[in-house]
């Protein structure tokens, strides 16, 4: 039986250049999506799929991440005494239980593979899940629930794919596969960032993954790839044929909001999604379109 999921590593350190000057004192990750940040998203999809401990790697001028799942002493005293119950509830269902989120520093931006090695200490040899905060997934079970199940099925690394356009693969690390079976398939080759014609599939990562802690004797190498960085595709793709690896084919709901545009579908899907801002978000819609 394979090792239960329990950790999760979130790469935060990134300076989100695309949204200045929105990011320029403040971090990405705490851009709001409707009513939570983003990196709050990221969190929930752990909690529901069992995963209760969290390493941040972070960054400079990214202290509001750790102060916001933090108890907020002052502030809950205030709405305890303005009986502001719903206000209260949702101030503590952000905050991560005493003792189960690590916060360490990646001092220079040298690539995904580098953040995630940055966890190795506080991951020790288990299997523990990545997940990228830009990336807003939405579906029950999460995305990251479906890898932990498909683990706990199969042990070894579990990534998720979508299909993306082939002149999109530069922009992703696509993954070469066997025909699926049982909902799987079988990783034989991954690559960071193809040229359109050079891509083995269309067949795209999208910052969701289950790892085995074999991928940090493989970044502890500090290799670099693709645009001269430390790339976490690079580590994955050595351990192929070593253990078991497969990609599930996530078929909910995601969001790119690592660029602007993506940042405002998210923002109006989930609106149109959740039942207290669902008629208001269309009628909203309605009257912007019309004018």
């Amino acid at each position: 039986m394979a090792q239960r999921v329990r950790k999760a590593v979130l790469p935060v350190a990134g300076l989100g250049t695309r949204f200045l000057p929105a990011t320029k004192a403040m971090a990405k990750e705490m851009l709001t999506v409707v009513d939570r940040p983003l990196i709050q998203y990221a969190v929930e999809e752990c909690l529901a799929a069992g995963i209760e401990e969290f390493v941040f790697v972070t960054g400079r001028n990214k202290g509001a991440i750790e102060d916001h799942f933090d108890s907020a002493y002052e502030l809950e005293d205030t709405l305890v005494r303005r009986k502001k119950t719903a206000e209260l509830k949702q101030t503590e269902d952000s905050t991560i239980k005493a003792g189960n989120a690590i916060f360490t520093r990646q001092q220079k931006p040298l690539g995904l593979g580098h953040a995630v090695w940055c966890a190795r200490h506080w991951i020790g040899r288990e299997p523990f899940a990545v997940l990228l905060p830009d990336e807003l997934t939405i579906d029950k079970p999460s995305c990251i629930g479906q890898l932990v199940a498909a683990h706990d099925k199969t042990g070894g690394n579990v990534v998720a794919v979508m299909n993306v356009p082939r002149e999109q693969t530069k922009s992703y690390g696509i993954a070469a596969v066997k025909p699926e079976k049982d909902g799987l398939q079988e990783i034989t080759g991954m690559v960071e960032k193809p040229k359109p014609e050079e891509a083995p599939s269309t067949l795209a990562l999208i910052g969701r993954y289950v790892l085995t802690p074999e991928v940090f004797d493989h970044l502890d190498k500090h290799e670099t790839g693709a645009g001269g960085e430390i790339q976490l595709t690079d580590g994955m793709a050595k351990m192929i044929g070593q253990q078991p690896f497969h990609a599930l084919t996530y078929r909910g709901q995601r969001y790119d909001c690592g660029n602007r545009l993506g940042f405002l579908e998210a923002n109006i899907a989930v609106a149109l999604h959740r039942a207290d801002t669902a008629v208001d978000t269309r009628a909203l819609l309605s009257r912007l379109l019309k004018g």
